[in-house]
């Protein structure tokens, strides 16, 4: 049986990241694109990592390329291109130059693999994953993006951390807006099957919160030069793994709604079910007064970027 095929469209940090997940998981065949001035790079790093694999013990073609022909065929696309965040600089800022590059990869993945699986990760996210879709008109099911895994993630870690316990045995579910409106749901996190507030105090809890809903800018700032992409591509290669082995995780991402949650024709973060179909069902919480309102107002900051995508494209 001939290999599955990733493409990773962009070569930077999180790209690299996560072909060398790839192949380590033994996923596929994996290429690596980038514009003309970065082929060497992606080049360099797709070598790097095939030299590894002697040690790694771990078979997969690894291809560095600016030719979109390159990627025919690919059963999973990931797009990380874009512009990074610097500090000061919010998710949306980057919207004016990022819905330009998604605008571009979208119609060339259209082209070339129009029955791919495609994981979106560009921040703006949420608007990012509205953009491609719009532009492909690929099924709801076939294109979503990597923001929920990544937030609930980093709620979990945050929570282990504090108990000084593994992460496990720590489950959560994050909702919403990739970014400081999303809804992290402590009513729903356990540790060891115990819901958290029996664990923890609510002060801390509360911190929790504020800490995973700001969890990115604190690395940005960390970072001085760039942002976030050792969880990112691990959350991003997890969704892929559920697509590709039709493991049906459930997994919170960014699905496109059609009455879901009372909202529709937006991105935004819900759990859902991956598997071999794509998106297969997007799970219906029963949310609280006061997390509607929370999801609710998330959903207003991604309709404000959302309209700033249908004024480009």
């Amino acid at each position: 049986m001939a290999r599955k095929k990733l493409a990773f469209i962009g070569g930077g940090q999180i790209g690299g990241i996560m072909s060398l997940m790839a192949a380590q998981k033994q996923l596929g065949d994996i290429v690596m694109l980038d514009i003309p001035d970065r082929e060497g790079m992606c080049k360099g790093k797709m070598l790097d990592i095939a030299e590894s694999r002697g040690v790694g013990g771990y078979d997969a073609d690894m291809t560095g390329t600016s030719d979109y022909k390159d990627i025919a065929g690919a059963d999973v696309v990931i797009v990380t291109a874009g512009l990074p965040r610097k500090p000061g600089m919010s998710r949306d800022d980057l919207l004016d130059v990022n819905v330009k590059i998604i605008s571009e990869v979208a119609a060339r993945v259209k082209e070339n693999c129009p029955d791919a699986f495609n994981i979106i990760v560009t921040n703006p996210l949420d608007s990012m994953v509205y953009g491609f879709r719009k532009v492909t008109g690929f099924p709801k099911n076939r294109v979503c993006g990597m923001a929920g895994v990544l937030d609930t993630s980093r709620f979990c870690s945050f929570v282990a951390m504090e108990m000084n316990v593994s992460i496990e045995d720590v489950a959560a579910t994050v909702l919403g807006g990739h970014g400081p409106t999303m809804v992290p749901l402590p009513r729903l996190c356990t540790v060891g099957g115990i819901p958290l507030a029996e664990l923890m105090p609510q002060d801390k809890i509360d911190a929790i919160v504020s800490r995973t809903r700001g969890a990115g800018t604190e690395i940005v700032n960390l970072l001085g030069n760039g942002s976030a992409f050792f969880s990112p591509a691990a959350s991003a290669i997890m969704m892929a793994e559920s697509y590709l082995k039709d493991k049906k995780r459930v997994l919170p991402a960014a699905a496109y709604l059609e009455g879901e949650y009372g909202i529709n024709g937006f991105y935004l973060g819900v759990p859902v079910i991956i598997g071999a179909g794509g998106v297969e069902k997007v799970i219906e919480v029963k949310l609280t007064d006061d997390e509607k309102a929370a999801l609710m107002n998330s959903l207003e900051t991604v309709k404000t970027a959302v309209a700033d995508v249908d004024a480009r494209i």
